[in-house]
């Protein structure tokens, strides 16, 4: 068998003209703001390709850069400044963060209503609860790409591999809210590759190059790769050898270009569905 790619490049390019359609439509452009404390290498790409996706979907969209040696009563003052903006529809504030910042207090410190990244206890707590809110970017796009490629939900066993308030949590939670059956695996579990083979729908998330061997793949299944790890060598790889596991999936995505780019393209959407909720804005249709 060799396994169906799913693109995750086009469906976002699909998403942003999607957006750009709804932007266009509102009168008005959400408002963006990401904040960057210092100059972590990754956390530069990220921001600089988010910065062009905006651009191109119409919103308003802007990246404050902060040195490294930012305090934290300064962040927190910012974040509440830019709380009380009423032309700001989205925060973000750009992870990992130098130490001297407590990185939960940070992110507790934004509004919900403005929190385009889902991090925020009380989006969590709505998303576990079945409730409307803003949801993590990754997850969100994960579920985009497996409607995007067809593969059906409701009924299905699936398995996520990693349990991060980030990606693994909220994943199984957008999973079962879509009737899946759904099973957490992490380090502790007994006989990790077992409980993999069980799954139709596979999520690894735990940040291991090429963790998830060929033999961890059940027949037909459909692979979802969110890792993104760089080799000594200098090129990216997932979670998943997407060679060996290709021969056994029936749909994989590849890294790069398969959950990465709808991680900005959710970031987008959750800043014009953040501003629309804000305003009380009627979309037509």
């Amino acid at each position: 068998m060799s396994a169906r790619i799913i693109d995750g490049k086009a469906v976002a390019e699909a998403l942003r003209g999607r957006l750009a359609e709804r932007v266009s439509a509102l009168g008005f452009r959400p408002g963006l703001r990401v904040v960057r404390v210092g100059e972590d290498p990754a956390s530069g790409v990220y921001v600089r390709n988010k910065d062009r996706a905006a651009l191109k979907a119409g919103l308003d969209s802007a990246t404050i850069q902060l040195p490294e040696a930012t305090g934290e009563a300064e962040l927190l003052d910012l974040v509440a400044k830019l709380n009380a903006d009423p032309a700001v529809d989205g925060i973000l504030v750009q992870l990992p963060l130098p130490r001297q910042i407590e990185a939960v207090k940070v992110l507790a410190a934004i509004d919900p209503a403005k929190d385009v990244d889902g991090f925020h206890a009380m989006n969590a707590g709505m998303l576990a609860t079945g409730q409307r809110g803003l949801v993590p970017c990754t997850p969100k796009g994960v579920m985009h790409l497996l409607a995007a490629a067809r593969i059906p939900v409701a009924g299905a066993r699936a398995v996520v591999l990693g349990r991060s308030n980030i990606v693994g949590k909220p994943m199984a939670a957008l999973l079962l809210a879509a009737d899946a059956t759904v099973t957490v695996v992490h380090s502790r579990t007994r006989d990790l590759a077992h409980e993999c083979r069980r799954a139709e729908i596979l999520v690894a998330a735990v940040g291991r190059a090429e963790m998830v061997k060929g033999d961890w793949i059940a027949e037909g299944a459909t692979v979802i790769d969110v890792g993104i790890n760089r080799l000594p060598d200098g090129r990216l790889v997932g979670d998943v050898d997407f060679a060996a596991a290709s021969q056994h999936a029936a749909a994989i995505t590849p890294v790069p270009g398969g959950v990465g780019p709808m991680t900005i393209a959710c970031l987008l959407e959750n800043t014009v569905e953040a501003a629309v909720a804000r305003r009380g804005v009627r979309e037509a249709g």
